[in-house]
């Protein structure tokens, strides 16, 4: 059960409802307490589990075909109709799961890289939340917010394996309300202005975690195809630039890679790394230099590679279950064509070496990308960007 309610539509002083309304509806709902829903889905030996994105909210369930009325009914009585038990009691679990994420630098580390890329735009903000918009979510706050973006037109129902679709539609009439007249908030959109900055997090951590971005394409960006080529070369992948450079030939990193994420009016295309000290200038330097000089490793025979990668992986991943209701649910609620596994990889196949180029070209200019680090001591990470803009976290 997808949601259009995600960060990027929160007023900025009520940061993270999404996220502890995602938590509230595993508490209990008007028909099923919390000990019930554990129970139930313990019961049927079912996997639930939720999640929360800039743009969207995911409830969803994997279960035995033969317990799927059952679960349905469950999983629709908690996201239509929570009862928002133990609100203050959850407050504080969530205020857990911050604290346990602001002591996890290789996920944080991304959050600071999203401020920095997005400066003050709403993709900026945290999914999460932080302890102070935390505090003001009282169960008044947390109604309004869940009846504003938790109806019908809002709601996509998709599911994946040994499922008759009529009968999805008649479980899907018969738990949820009509709501006519009710409208979905949308974002208000709008691409952030580039931004070259460095941000530095000091913490008391073993390796420095560093994260460098710029602009990426947007979800329906017919570039889009070419920048997953291109970045499978730059780090996507066991054979890319940085993974070979990095940690394969030097040995500066355990863990290095690209990243691209896609949003309805903007991108962010990303590289990860974390090196201990003695080693992160290094490595951050070879990082700055394999962008530099991208464009000379976008060759005929490493974008052929690259398209057979990407292939393989959609391939592999399409033969799980919860990948198809993913995509389905992705696809339909964020408005985009649904596309059969034959139709994406016929998009990959058609990305050239002069499409990955322009790609390159247009997404990964060192010039128009940020630079964020969490670490014991900011030396090493503002020698080599002190041609960004500084910002003070």
């Amino acid at each position: 059960m997808w949601i259009a309610a995600g960060s990027r539509l929160e007023p900025p002083e009520l940061g993270g409802v999404s996220h502890f309304i995602e938590h509230l509806v595993f508490k209990g709902s008007a028909r099923f307490s919390a000990w019930d829903i554990a129970h139930i889905f313990d019961d049927m030996g079912a996997e639930p589990n939720a999640a929360t994105s800039k743009g969207h909210t995911i409830v969803h369930v994997r279960c035995l075909d033969e317990d799927l009325e059952r679960a349905f009914e469950v999983l629709a009585e908690m996201v239509a109709r929570p009862s928002f038990a133990d609100l203050d009691h959850e407050r504080e679990v969530v205020l857990e799961e911050v604290a346990m994420y602001e002591d996890s630098p290789p996920d944080l580390v991304h959050d600071d890289l999203a401020a920095a890329v997005f400066g003050d735009h709403p993709l900026g903000r945290p999914i999460i939340g932080r302890t102070s918009t935390l505090a003001r979510l009282d169960d008044g706050v947390v109604r309004a917010y869940h009846d504003a973006h938790y109806v019908n037109p809002g709601i996509v129902i998709a599911a994946a394996g040994h499922i008759d679709h009529a009968r999805l539609c008649g479980l899907t009439e018969r738990h949820f309300r009509p709501e006519p007249g009710s409208e979905v908030p949308r974002p208000t959109l709008g691409a952030p202005q580039d931004r070259h900055v460095a941000r530095f997090n000091e913490k008391d951590t073993e390796q420095y975690h560093v994260c460098l971005g710029g602009p990426g394409p947007c979800r329906a960006d017919p570039d889009r195809w070419a920048v997953f080529v291109a970045d499978a070369i730059l780090g996507g992948s066991w054979s890319s630039r940085l993974f070979q450079e990095v940690r394969e030939r030097r040995g500066l990193a355990y863990s290095v890679y690209s990243y691209t994420s896609l949003y309805a009016d903007a991108g962010l295309t990303g590289v990860y790394l974390g090196s201990r000290d003695g080693a992160v200038s290094e490595a951050l330097s070879v990082t700055l230099d394999e962008l530099a000089h991208l464009e000379e490793q976008i060759t005929d025979e490493a974008v052929s590679r690259a398209r057979n990668h990407l292939k393989g992986q959609l391939a592999l991943d399409h033969e799980s279950v919860t990948s198809r209701m993913q995509s389905l649910g992705r696809s339909v609620l964020l408005e985009l064509p649904v596309l059969s596994l034959d139709e994406i990889v016929a998009h990959v196949d058609a990305v050239t070496r002069d499409d990955a180029l322009a790609a390159v070209a247009r997404y990964y200019d060192p010039q128009r990308w940020s630079a964020v680090c969490i670490g014991p001591d900011a030396s090493p990470f503002r020698a080599l960007t002190d041609d960004f803009t500084w910002e003070e976290l």
